[in-house]
């Protein structure tokens, strides 16, 4: 009879640990979303001035519980919340790269990168009615290499953000700040000395990429942002280089020569009188290289024409309008 008792007293206490379990699991399943979120049509600035877009806040950064994704259109957001390039993003309606939209969300505490990541995908799943499916293709694609006369690449002494640490942006324009040459290139270091990053200009004169301690793959990885195919790195160097590159961004495969997430934009310069100086870029700067030439003269590097299997987000289904916030 005791035998009995007991097993039932345990057959009770493990259901009720099952049930406990379970609840705790549903708990930790719980849907990841930012706790409010502002979505609103973006109105580009007028007149001169830098103008920085894509994601700015969030885990990792001075102000971790709030995150903005500015003058993003659709494309722009779903590279960021799938963490994937725009050539890996196909379908959808013709205003899919025109329409942009400011927001605005309040990240939960302690959320983590990643977890930004999928509540992005969520906000774009409840709020645009985002539906998609994936499916692998064998595509064109280049492969980044070594040009015949060699690299032209110099050598990095620039270390990384330590882990923890909110990475400092970069100097605004002016006279504190990115003080412009005339080929539209800062001639100011557009990181802080000795610190790795990537930073990216466009203005009237042309394109300008500037990395501190990057890697070859890092900088394939940068241009497949651009591109409308998928860079891979057969270049071979393993190590860290600084790079400035100057060129046309309209000469990018496919045409897609636009500002991708996160780069700064410069507008017009200043009239014949007033503003300042060192924001002006020269109207007779000479026509940048196409990114084909400028990677072979400027860096010693070269694109070759290949095809592989590439994995595509398919847009199914996207609404204009988002819901109300």
């Amino acid at each position: 009879m005791n035998r009995a008792v007991a097993g039932t007293v345990l057959a009770v206490w493990l259901c009720s640990l099952a049930h406990a379990q379970s609840a705790a699991d549903a708990k930790s399943e719980k849907k990841l979303e930012f706790e409010v979120a502002s979505i609103k049509p973006s109105v580009m600035p007028g007149g001169r001035g830098m103008i920085r877009m894509g994601p700015q806040g969030g885990p990792g950064s001075g102000d971790p519980g709030r995150v903005s994704y500015t003058l993003s259109t659709i494309r722009d957001l779903m590279v960021i919340a799938y963490g994937v390039h725009r050539y890996q993003i196909t379908g959808g309606p013709n205003w899919l790269d025109s329409e942009r939209f400011d927001i605005m969300a309040k990240v939960p505490e302690d959320a983590t990168k990643e977890q930004v990541k999928v509540m992005l995908q969520n906000l774009l799943a409840e709020r645009f009615k985002l539906n998609l499916h994936r499916e692998t293709k064998e595509l064109p694609m280049y492969a980044l290499m070594v040009a015949g006369k060699g690299s032209r690449l110099k050598a990095s002494t620039a270390t990384d953000t330590p882990p923890g640490e909110a990475p400092p942006p970069p100097p605004g324009p002016g006279k504190n700040g990115l003080k412009m040459g005339a080929d539209g290139c800062p001639e100011t270091p557009p990181m802080p000395a000795g610190r790795a990053g990537n930073f990216m200009i466009i203005t009237p004169n042309g394109a300008c990429m500037i990395a501190t301690g990057q890697t070859m793959e890092a900088l394939a990885n940068q241009l497949s942002n651009q591109f409308d195919r998928r860079v891979i790195d057969q270049t071979g160097l393993k190590g860290k280089y600084d790079v400035k590159l100057r060129y046309d961004p309209s000469s990018m495969p496919g045409g897609r020569g636009g500002p991708m997430p996160g780069a700064m934009m410069k507008g017009p310069g200043p009239g014949p009188t007033g503003g300042d100086p060192s924001d002006r870029i020269a109207p007779d700067a000479d026509q940048p290289p196409s990114i084909f030439n400028a990677l072979e003269e400027q860096l010693g590097l070269k694109l070759e024409a290949k095809r592989g299997p590439v994995v595509l987000l398919v847009i199914d289904h996207v609404e204009k309008t988002p819901t109300e916030n």
